[in-house]
């Protein structure tokens, strides 16, 4: 496994869909004066031209990975990652009943120093690529239960609006000039 930049913080910024994680990942990018990793999913999904299969999903983790190693090399002192491999397994879980059996190793072995859970105050967002508008509190749930299990540390990001990145920045605080 390849050792990862020390001197560069990574948080993941992760939850259900349309919680405003990719909003969040750039306004705190920007506040910081670096880059975030976008969500691979969105652009090979909007791309695929069929139905997603499991196969994909896992291709969606590996390369989200991937992603994060590139942009880490990029990055100035933090890292803003758009999801992380636990959304991917929860995903799985829901859509497949089933995960691989390396996913938690592959989730131990990549860290974050920062771990945002989005809360599901903001209002339902129609978009063709989201599914579970009625497995918000479920979906979140799953989040919560898989990071507890693992010993993660996470703090559960709330707010409408500015309000939402003022929480997000508190919680950073420890981390952001």
């Amino acid at each position: 496994m390849e050792k990862r930049n020390s001197k560069i913080i990574k948080v993941a910024i992760i939850g259900p869909e349309s919680t405003g994680k990719s909003e969040l990942c750039k306004q705190l990018a920007k506040e910081c004066n670096t880059i975030f990793v976008p969500e691979f999913a969105r652009n090979y999904l909007t791309n695929l031209g069929r139905p997603y299969t499991y196969e994909d999903v896992i291709y969606i983790g590996e390369q989200q990975m991937l992603l994060e190693k590139e942009y880490e090399k990029r990055a100035n002192k933090i890292l803003f990652c758009d999801t992380n491999l636990i959304t991917i397994k929860i995903w799985l879980q829901v859509v497949f009943k089933k995960v691989p059996f390396y996913m938690d190793v592959l989730i131990n072995q990549n860290k974050y120093d920062k771990t945002l859970l989005m809360d599901i105050d903001l209002p339902w967002q129609e978009d063709p690529l989201r599914e579970h508008p009625t497995m918000r509190e479920e979906i979140k749930q799953l989040h919560v239960n898989e990071l507890s299990s693992k010993n993660i540390s996470f703090k559960l990001i709330a707010g409408i609006d500015h309000q939402r990145l003022e929480n997000a920045k508190i919680n950073l605080l420890d981390i952001m000039h």
